[in-house]
């Protein structure tokens, strides 16, 4: 996530074209490469491949094999059409995976960072993401090693190059807190060897030993906790004028070692703090002599007039999505490090507490929006059919979750892990409902991700490759109903070794009546994974009527109902490791007219509708300007989506539903939390007297 990115017009350069000259059309019609690396699976080598005229097929499953080859290429060959098919291996042996007629038939290659880098460690360069291993390759080109280096050798080498950083020129604070605000500001991830050689490189220091350096290196949520209980230390010294403190004054208690108080004045320190505070990542410190500051640097970390700081951050805030919004070239990892911030923008517009969208604000807001939409509509239509190639060692897209869950579950014998799909949740409602977490229960802390939901970004899509830990395309039969989802799951979680009786699932669960079931399936003696659907989101939903700040007010006043802290309770009680995702966001939309062809649709006033025969699809189309008939890519082949225009929705035109199934960011990128629970810190906090509405309604991160 980490490297220089590379456009289209040099996707062939590199290493990728190192691989891509042995890439020539017409020559087989199915080649199988041995990819052992995952290097195929890059965005970029995708994109490339495709424009050559092939198609790269990543399995390593005899029958989901045979299954796809059959339906979708076999039929294609008999007709003349003969397309040429890549075929990608990581594991297992391919004469046992491909048909043998297929396998004798095949060209058969194969690539590993081993050829592409034969001077750098393997152990070192397969932890880099594939986006950084453009840097490391033009600097192996640039100053090649005289000789093979080892472990420590090559991350030195890629800690320079690639990253930009040289541990020995790390020499005081606020050399060690702008690299680390560097890092953690950008979402940028170090390797996991490179973050170990790191910290010991700089333990070795004598300035920094007294460092938490095990924490906030790799955590940036822990970073910023670290600089969040320093804050306030810093205040009383910057308004009282003394001298920097060694060490943390009384009435000061503080969860990390270190020093007491930080440089958060100097120069390359300071630039990064207000876009903290605008952005959500420290929270502002009310203070005695808070009103001393409000001229200076300071001010966005000084809580003294909630309504003129809700509008203050909302102006800094359009102000930075303005000018971070991902160009024309951008890759998925800048729209999953964008989309958190724009969601702190949504949360304070439809923040009916504050009420801070002043007339002018709106109407900038609603300028940048469009902007967003226009550019992400047009980056889905051209990278989102690669994602699902991606590896699931870092989860990219929502059927990669289990896949990563389960390298958690396999680190040891007793680890039990819990999914909670909060099924509809916006990552802009992520943010309201983290806060009344945060003070409900004290003791939570968030590591926070993104995700891309597929798309169209429907429950009977997105939720079930969730559970399925598949793409759409294998569970055709099913990908109009919900309910062979708990099938699913045991599924996914018997291939990897677990029988039934240690995997549960339940759904439906919305109200505190439906604890008492959770509680009897997670305290089952047996039980390490529970799979757990809280759909309240998604029944609040669609029942609106008051456009997404009413689903704000109802998301925020069902999470104050307590339904979730509980929930959460139950499973830290029961040893679970908690997760938390969502299928699908949701926006605001004005009907556009409603369809009356006949087609097939998921729920009505929905945003995507479903059709079977193409022609059908494209007539409808014609009469919506701006519909999107959505690719079949990874979805079965018959299950052909045509997207609503915008921000619209096929409804009569005087309807303005809340609702999904369309590509706006809000809908596709969703959260994927890590949830923690320190000590025995939590409390019971009283439901209040506040009830959300719950209309009925028919129808971390490990190495790799």
């Amino acid at each position: 996530m980490n490297g220089p990115h590379t456009s289209t017009g040099t996707v062939t350069a590199g290493w990728r074209g190192e691989i891509l000259r042995a890439f020539t059309p017409g020559v087989a019609r199915l080649t199988v490469v041995d990819d052992p690396d995952g290097l195929l699976a890059e965005t970029g080598m995708v994109e490339a491949l495709r424009a050559r005229g092939f198609e790269v097929i990543p399995l390593n499953d005899r029958i989901a094999f045979r299954f796809f080859y059959e339906s979708r290429y076999r039929s294609r060959r008999d007709r003349g059409d003969l397309a040429d098919v890549v075929a990608v291996f990581t594991g297992a042996r391919h004469e046992h995976v491909v048909p043998y007629d297929l396998w004798r038939a095949s060209r058969r290659l194969s690539f590993s960072l081993d050829g592409l880098f034969p001077r750098l460690s393997w152990g070192v360069v397969q932890g880099m993401d594939p986006s950084d291993l453009d840097a490391l390759h033009a600097a192996q080109a640039q100053e090649p090693p005289k000789r093979r280096l080892g472990l420590s050798g090559t991350r030195r080498f890629a800690l320079r190059h690639v990253f930009g950083i040289a541990p020995e020129t790390i020499k005081q604070a606020s050399d060690l807190l702008r690299l680390l605000l560097r890092l953690h500001y950008r979402r940028l991830r170090l390797p996991w060897p490179m973050e170990r050689h790191l910290v010991g490189a700089l333990r070795r220091k004598p300035a920094f030993r007294s460092w938490p350096l095990a924490q906030i290196v790799p955590d940036r949520d822990a970073f910023f906790a670290f600089l969040q209980e320093r804050w306030p230390i810093f205040l009383d010294r910057l308004t009282s004028g003394a001298p920097a403190v060694r060490e943390t004054p009384p009435g000061y208690a503080t969860a990390f070692s270190g020093p007491a108080e930080l440089p958060f004045d100097h120069p390359d320190v300071l630039v990064y703090v207000d876009n903290l505070f605008l952005e959500g990542a420290l929270r502002p410190t009310p203070h005695p002599r808070g009103r001393e500051v409000t001229e200076s640097w300071a001010r966005a970390g000084v809580a003294i007039d909630p309504r003129a700081d809700r509008r203050r951050r909302l102006d800094g805030l359009l102000n930075s999505v303005e000018a971070s919004l991902p160009g024309d070239g951008a890759w998925h990892h800048d729209w999953l490090a964008f989309a958190p911030r724009w969601a702190q923008v949504n949360a304070l517009v439809f923040d009916a507490e504050g009420n801070v969208a002043r007339e002018d604000a709106r109407a900038r807001y609603e300028h940048i929006r469009d902007r967003i939409d226009e550019r992400f509509t047009a980056w889905v239509r051209r990278r989102f059919e690669a994602l699902h190639n991606l590896p699931p060692s870092t989860p990219v897209m929502i059927h990669h979750v289990p896949r990563s869950l389960a390298r958690r579950v396999h680190e040891s014998a007793d680890r039990k892990v819990a999914l909670v799909v909060m099924d509809g949740l916006a990552l802009d409602q992520w943010v309201a409902v983290r806060a009344v977490l945060a003070e409900q229960r004290p003791g939570l802390r968030f590591r926070e991700d993104s995700l891309f939901a597929w798309i169209p970004t429907l429950t009977t899509v997105s939720r079930q490759a969730c559970f399925a830990g598949r793409l759409p395309r294998y569970f055709p039969a099913s990908i109009d109903s919900t309910g062979r989802e708990p099938a699913a799951w045991k599924r996914f979680w018997g291939d990897e070794g677990l029988d039934a009786g240690r995997v549960v699932y339940a759904k439906n669960l919305r109200e505190s009546s439906a604890l008492d079931a959770v509680v009897e399936l997670v305290s089952r003696p047996r039980v390490r994974v529970a799979g757990l659907v809280v759909d309240a989101v998604d029944r609040i939903m669609h029942g609106m009527k008051l456009g997404s700040a009413g689903m704000h007010n109802q998301v925020r006043q069902w999470t104050r109902g307590g339904m979730l802290a509980s929930l959460l309770d139950t499973l830290f009680d029961q040893g679970f490791d908690v997760f938390l995702t969502s299928d699908h966001g949701n926006v605001e939309t004005t009907g556009c007219g409603k369809p009356q062809e006949g087609s097939v649709v998921d729920l009505p006033g929905r945003r995507a509708r479903v059709f079977s025969d193409p022609a059908l699809r494209a007539r409808v189309a014609k009469r919506f300007p701006g519909a999107l008939e959505w690719p079949a890519s990874g979805l079965p082949e018959d299950y052909l989506a045509l997207l609503a225009p915008a921000r619209r929705s096929f409804v009569r035109e005087s309807e303005r539903p809340v609702a999904h199934g369309g590509v706006t960011l809000e809908e596709v990128v969703v959260p994927f939390v890590e949830i923690e629970r320190s000590g025995s810190t939590a409390v019971t906090a009283p439901a209040g007297p506040e009830k959300a509405v719950v209309p009925s309604v028919e129808n971390r991160r490990k190495p790799k």
